[in-house]
């Protein structure tokens, strides 16, 4: 038996344990995936001490613990490094390579659900790991990538950051901000965990601001209906919610682990149904 893990701090309100296990369990494998919830501060001991047993063949990583697993890997894959923050971890034989597969399923999720990115003006907010994952694979993709957060100095931050892979036009500022750039927006994307269980009630943006001809694009997935996408819907956007990304995340953490082609339409499913449905 081969273990992997999610390590997060909460992890309570994951769907990745069941999702995980019945692609494994569909596939025949002798794999098992456990929640285990880190402290901030118990993460290098955590990962020395179970991380890298020859049971564990690796680990996704969640909030808050995605950009301090960086210094604590062995190796990164390139995207990882360029990003700065790794969602998952496989272990070969003791060694730890850190990858990052947040981007991939996001950009994947957003491409089905409105088509090419090409010259699409982009809001992303939040400044941590998975919005760092998400700008550096939107930015080669958009037109026009801002990028809003409360602490505008590390939006300023990931700006620069993202700027030097090239791309589209980069910009950054608070969340006050996205007021006078909203009307010109074709995608809006919270990256933070604002409206997760259980602060369901909470979101970062006006309802006031939003309006027909966005999409608006919520990472956030517990709850599959969001207090923002909730008023996406009420004002006439198109709203997509985070199932679909944590699906095809989950999809490559898989393929990196196992090295075979996971059963995403079981996967999603899965999440979907943990969730319930509702965004029809």
């Amino acid at each position: 038996m081969k273990l992997c893990y999610l390590i997060g701090y909460p992890v309570d309100h994951s769907l990745s344990p069941a999702m995980h296990n019945a692609a494994f369990q569909q596939l025949g494998l002798s794999y098992e995936y456990l929640p285990r919830a880190v402290e901030p501060g118990r993460l290098e001991e955590f990962i020395e001490g179970s991380l890298r047993a020859s049971s564990v063949r690796g680990a996704n990583v969640t909030i808050p613990h995605k950009v301090e697993t960086v210094r604590l890997m062995d190796r990164l894959d390139e995207t990882a490094e360029v990003i700065g923050a790794v969602n998952t971890v496989v272990n070969d034989n003791g060694t730890l390579t850190g990858y990052n597969t947040d981007g991939l399923g996001a950009v994947r999720a957003l491409e089905e659900a409105c088509g090419d990115l090409r010259w699409r003006k982009v809001v992303l907010l939040g400044a941590g790991g998975a919005a760092r994952a998400v700008s550096h694979h939107l930015v080669g993709l958009v037109g026009e990538l801002t990028i809003l957060n409360r602490d505008e100095g590390k939006a300023a931050e990931l700006k620069e950051s993202v700027r030097r892979l090239g791309g589209a036009s980069v910009n950054s500022g608070g969340l006050r901000d996205l007021a006078s750039v909203i009307d010109s927006v074709d995608i809006l994307i919270n990256a933070t965990p604002v409206g997760m269980k259980p602060s369901t009630g909470a979101t970062l943006v006006d309802p006031k601001l939003l309006h027909a001809g966005i999409l608006v694009f919520d990472l956030v997935y517990n709850p599959l209906r969001t207090r923002l996408l909730i008023d996406a819907k009420a004002a006439g956007a198109k709203a997509l919610g985070g199932a679909e990304m944590l699906a095809y995340q989950g999809a490559e953490a898989f393929k990196l682990w196992t090295g075979l082609e996971p059963p995403e339409t079981l996967m999603l499913s899965i999440v979907k149904q943990q969730l319930g449905e509702g965004m029809r």
